[in-house]
């Protein structure tokens, strides 16, 4: 499947298809069943050139298997995930089994502190649109490898700050004045697949810009951020790419900045 939108603001990467399925494709990378990866690290693979794939037992981490839409992972994490995103669990660190998880994760003692306080990072968690995906698997395929048999949940551009800025008017270029894209706090996964993926099930779906994960910002190019896009917005953001302003004398001149 190739991009109009792709081809017209010449990303440095391919363009991401999410796909649900229960068929297994081959050749395919996956993390080992308990073992921890960053699902973000598996994106940017996927946008350099390979299909990497997950299932309930291969997600990576418990916040991967979240945004992954394999559930509500957070209820097994260790010490509360309220205390882990906020000002970290001392208390559970000197158990027995928090001791011998702090040595390999100490952010479970003084905590991220991406959220002021424990009550606030709940609030957070009960906030997310934490879903169970009707499929076996998910998949991160570059989407010119997308058959015309598969139809994707959502599409992820990766984008420097010119080519968001255009992304975000072609999101709008129907719309009316509304809000047509939002740039939601979360972990990255949550913002490559479980909000957009919410967003496609409304009525008026919403494109979302991702990756500020700090936590995430490590397997990603310093000047790239996430665009993520439910299909049925892609596919109307594709169809209004000729005769946009893609074609006019102001994004080509932006684009010729970007070349040079």
């Amino acid at each position: 499947m190739q991009s109009k939108i792709a081809a017209a603001l010449k990303l440095r990467y391919s363009p991401v298809a999410i796909l649900l399925t229960d068929e297994k494709p081959e050749g395919a990378l996956q993390f080992k069943e308990g073992r921890w990866g960053c699902v973000v690290a598996m994106f940017t693979a996927a946008a350099r050139g390979r299909t990497a794939v997950f299932d309930r037992k291969t997600f990576g981490c418990l916040g991967g298997g979240v945004g992954l839409g394999f559930g509500n992972q957070y209820k097994n994490f260790p010490g509360g995930i309220e205390y882990f995103l906020s000002t970290g669990n001392k208390d559970f660190c000197r158990s027995e089994v928090g001791k011998n998880l702090v040595r390999n994760m100490p952010a479970l003692e003084e905590g991220e502190r991406y959220l002021k306080t424990p009550e606030m990072a709940r609030k957070f968690v009960d906030s997310l649109p934490i879903t169970e995906v009707p499929a076996t698997y998910v998949v991160f395929k570059p989407l010119p490898e997308v058959s015309p048999d598969e139809t994707p949940a959502v599409i992820v551009f990766l984008a420097n700050p010119d080519q968001l800025s255009a992304l975000t008017v072609l999101a709008n270029y129907e719309g009316g004045g509304r809000l047509n894209v939002i740039a939601p706090f979360g972990a990255g996964c949550h913002t490559l697949f479980l909000i957009p993926y919410a967003e496609g099930r409304s009525e008026e779906p919403r494109a979302v810009i991702g990756l500020t994960d700090i936590s995430a910002r490590k397997h990603v190019d310093k000047d790239l951020l996430s665009f993520a896009v439910p299909y049925k917005m892609f596919l109307q953001m594709e169809n209004n790419v000729e005769g946009s302003f893609l074609e006019r004398e102001s994004w080509l001149q932006v684009l010729k900045k970007n070349q040079s």
